[in-house]
């Protein structure tokens, strides 16, 4: 993907190393005498390095790389202390990178690892866990209940898991495990009437809006992690008859590409009426 990332002008590289523990990503490491970064993965590309090298060696390009991937990050990270934890969750903060800061947070607890927090991490956490709302908590029900269908009256919710935003969800939550991806414009659920009965049923959700949700960067990595490490066995694409919402079937087809993998991708238009007007099985 086109990114910004790390360049290390090799000629002005004394190999003094101060840009090495500014890195708290552990992308920078000095060899054979010279910085070098050493995997696109770990390079979050916000720069934290520049200004601490006096040969002005490194400088942030735009360029084809791989993904960033925070939990790689951190599987190396946590090597190194809680002193490293807390530059990097500090780090994330600094740069407001919350997505990032989230996943951190998240995987310090997966992997029962105390938050070396300081204040500051504190009153981070606290404003944006989940966004600040206490209904965000990552959730799943509703698996093992078999639900009849029933064409009149109040009908059962097909969702199974919690929280359903894009930004808010974990690729690597259970509920994405092997699971038939249903990748959901806003405003769909609003205009068509049968969603739950005719989309939901028997697949894990993400809600996205291609033209308002702001970095949309993450919704890339996202996808590809749940691509490669979910194993997904599906994306079904659902958006509205505008033009602003075909981004979300160019999301989800670049990350496909991407993947190197085959996922079935299908593409359901919906009519501001309500209506299908298109249904494609793109692979």
């Amino acid at each position: 993907m086109l990114r910004k990332i790390v360049n290390i002008e090799e000629e002005l590289c004394d190999g003094c190393g101060l840009c090495v523990p500014e890195c708290h990503e552990v992308a920078l490491q000095i060899i054979d005498g010279k910085a070098r970064l050493i995997s696109d993965l770990f390079c979050d590309g916000l720069g934290a390095c520049l200004g601490h090298c006096p040969q002005s060696a490194i400088t942030i390009d735009v360029r084809e790389a791989e993904p960033y991937n925070e939990t790689k990050v951190m599987d190396y990270i946590v090597k190194g202390g809680k002193n490293v934890i807390k530059a990097h969750l500090e780090h994330l903060v600094d740069h407001n990178e919350m997505e990032y800061f989230q996943e951190t947070v998240e995987y310090l607890k997966i992997n029962g690892i105390s938050n070396p927090a300081t204040e500051k991490i504190k009153k981070t956490e606290q404003k944006h866990s989940s966004c600040g709302c206490p209904g965000s908590k990552e959730m799943s029900f509703g698996d093992n209940e078999q639900i009849e269908d029933d064409e009149t009256g109040k009908r059962k919710s097909y969702l199974t898991q919690w929280p359903v935003q894009f930004h808010l969800v974990s690729p690597y939550a259970n509920y994405y495990q092997n699971s038939h991806l249903l990748l959901t414009a806003d405003c769909v659920p609003f205009s068509y009437p049968d969603y739950h009965k005719d989309f939901l049923k028997d697949k894990s959700l993400a809600v996205a809006c291609p033209k308002l949700d702001s970095n949309q960067q993450i919704y890339m990595d996202k996808l590809l992690a749940m691509i490669n490490e979910a194993n997904l066995q599906s994306i079904t694409v659902l958006i509205m008859q505008v033009p602003c919402c075909s981004g979300l079937y160019q999301l989800a087809q670049n990350a496909i590409q991407q993947s190197g993998k085959y996922i079935p991708l299908k593409v359901i238009v919906i009519g501001i009426n309500g209506e299908v007007l298109k249904e494609v099985q793109v692979n």
